[in-house]
């Protein structure tokens, strides 16, 4: 399993369905990646179609393999609204290193509620063995002796 760094670029969302009723909401977004969770700020008043462009960073441990995003519409009377979620697996962008900002459906109860668009960087650990360390000789040869034979 792939170990280091996981950066998610958070562009943007269209066509989220409005969950207030008579203004435009003001989404954000929840990523979770295994323990890790981390917010994005509210687009305040950006209704539908809003914009982030915010840079996220998790450390990638052994067995994570999907990023989960939960878009909701943040109130300040009631209770956070829920707009949408979507997980991505994580195995492409292991494998290719970089998947450019791109758009995944937003999904609740099984039904399609926008896109939000996402990039992905992963950045792998360099591993070193354990006790040894590759440094490249800086002598060659024997070492000669003072005395003579």
């Amino acid at each position: 399993m792939p170990q280091g760094s996981l950066e998610v670029l958070l562009v943007s969302a269209k066509g989220l369905e409005n969950t207030d009723f008579l203004r435009n909401m003001d989404p954000y977004v929840m990523l979770t990646c295994r323990t890790q969770e981390q917010k994005s700020s509210v687009a305040a008043g950006k209704g539908s179609d809003p914009e982030w462009n915010e840079t996220f960073v998790f450390n990638i441990s052994e067995g994570v393999s999907e990023l989960k995003l939960k878009i909701m519409d943040s109130d300040s009377a009631t209770a956070d609204d829920l707009v949408g979620e979507l997980t991505i697996p994580l195995e492409a962008v292991f494998s290719e290193g970089q998947i450019p900002p791109s758009s995944y459906n937003v999904v609740r109860n099984d039904e399609f509620r926008g896109e939000i668009r996402i990039g992905l960087t992963f950045t792998p650990e360099m591993r070193r063995e354990r006790g040894f360390q590759l440094e490249e000789e800086t002598y060659g040869g024997w070492k000669e002796s003072g005395e003579g034979y």
